[in-house]
């Protein structure tokens, strides 16, 4: 693919210390580029057809590099490329389109696109990139609301069609930080009955690093900054008074960077025409790619789990002959419990878990997480 087709070169960002990482991000016209040598990419989006309420967000991607790129560099290696912003199609959907074989490109390259800009629909193409792969996939969806209307704009409307899209690579589809009194009853109900995961913002309140296992699970991370309260991420038409902070938002970024089975994130519906004086809003989603980028290169975790980087624990149940298998990684701490399935399209499953489901399991119960991961076999 030649991708210079697709993108308009990002403005170039004069003046920046030695020390900013902007020093060390390639851009799509650099000859020295080779992207089958490049871990992570920028990957913009100015369409803004997606709603008639935000419409500022075409100019997200540019406003977040301006304050991404004087970000100080961390202290390992980078290959990171900034590819641009999309151009954009005759249509909508053109753009969605292309949106989609970009990251389908890009992944299949082993490269992991960082979407900036643009509304939460981009999470469908972003989504429908996997297709391909032929793979079961978990996505992760954080949102103050769930955006199931039946009618409006897109990014009103995008998400039964991500969940109920056909042939179905879904594995799971989890939300967090959703605000009860945003989100009809109904749409939770239907996400509990697909057995799949929500996190509401109180309940991440009371013990946020239970996100941290959700967060694992994912392979794509979609993130609406209307999750953010208004007092942090204020350039937002749907912003509101409650949410997570912005330390919250950079803390769940850093469990995606650290996630190895991620493999794709977008940040979307930042209004920079919303932004305070100082563009504080963009500070907060450069902040936040930053500690994905951290994460990323701080990955620990192999995912072998018959290696000698993992301890096995087998726990019995005294009331019937079952077992659960569970493995604790002695590099990051982090647990996964093993799930068999059986089935054609999965045989077994390593699904991220807690500490806390451990020994929920050594008390003779069943955790709640192991009880959806088999439900969804039914």
């Amino acid at each position: 693919m030649n991708l210079k087709l697709f993108f308009k070169a990002a403005e170039q960002i004069e003046g920046l210390p030695q020390s900013a990482i902007g020093n060390s991000i390639k851009q799509l016209n650099d000859e020295s580029l080779d992207i089958s040598k490049t871990d992570l990419a920028l990957v913009g989006v100015t369409d803004n057809r997606g709603t008639s309420v935000n419409v500022g967000v075409q100019g997200a991607a540019d406003a977040f590099r301006k304050k991404f790129y004087r970000l100080k560099k961390g202290s390992l290696t980078y290959r990171i490329a900034d590819l641009g912003n999309i151009q954009n199609g005759a249509d909508y959907q053109d753009t969605m389109d292309r949106l989609k074989e970009v990251c389908e490109h890009l992944m299949a390259t082993k490269v992991t696109p960082i979407i900036i800009g643009g509304t939460h629909d981009i999470a469908l193409p972003q989504y429908l990139a996997y297709e391909s792969k032929k793979d079961l996939i978990s996505v992760l969806n954080v949102d103050a609301k769930l955006d199931v209307e039946d009618e409006g704009d897109e990014n009103e409307t995008f998400l039964s069609k991500l969940i109920t899209h056909r042939p179905n690579f879904m594995f799971s589809y989890n939300h967090l930080g959703h605000q009860s009194y945003l989100v009809e009853a109904g749409a939770l109900s239907a996400l509990d009955k697909l057995y799949f995961e929500a996190l509401r913002l109180g309940e991440l309140r009371e013990n946020f690093h239970n996100a941290e296992p959700v967060v694992r699970m994912a392979n794509m991370l979609s993130f609406d900054i209307s999750a953010i309260r208004n007092a942090d991420a204020t350039a937002n038409a749907n912003a509101q008074p409650f949410g997570l902070s912005g330390e919250e938002a950079c803390q769940l970024m850093w469990y995606a960077g650290m996630n190895e089975k991620m493999s794709s994130v977008s940040i979307c519906e930042y209004n920079p025409d919303m932004d305070d004086q100082h563009f504080s809003t963009a500070s907060v989603v450069a902040t936040m790619v930053w500690y994905f980028i951290e994460g990323y290169y701080n990955r620990k975790d192999t995912g072998q789990f018959n290696s000698d980087q993992y301890t096995k624990y087998t726990v019995s149940f005294e009331s019937t002959d079952d077992t659960m298998t569970f493995y604790k990684s002695r590099l990051s701490e982090k647990w996964w419990m093993l799930v068999n399935y059986g089935d054609k399209m999965m045989d077994r499953a390593y699904i991220p878990c807690s500490y806390e489901d451990y020994t929920t399991a050594t008390h003779g119960d069943f955790p709640e997480r192991w009880i959806k991961a088999q439900g969804k076999l039914i």
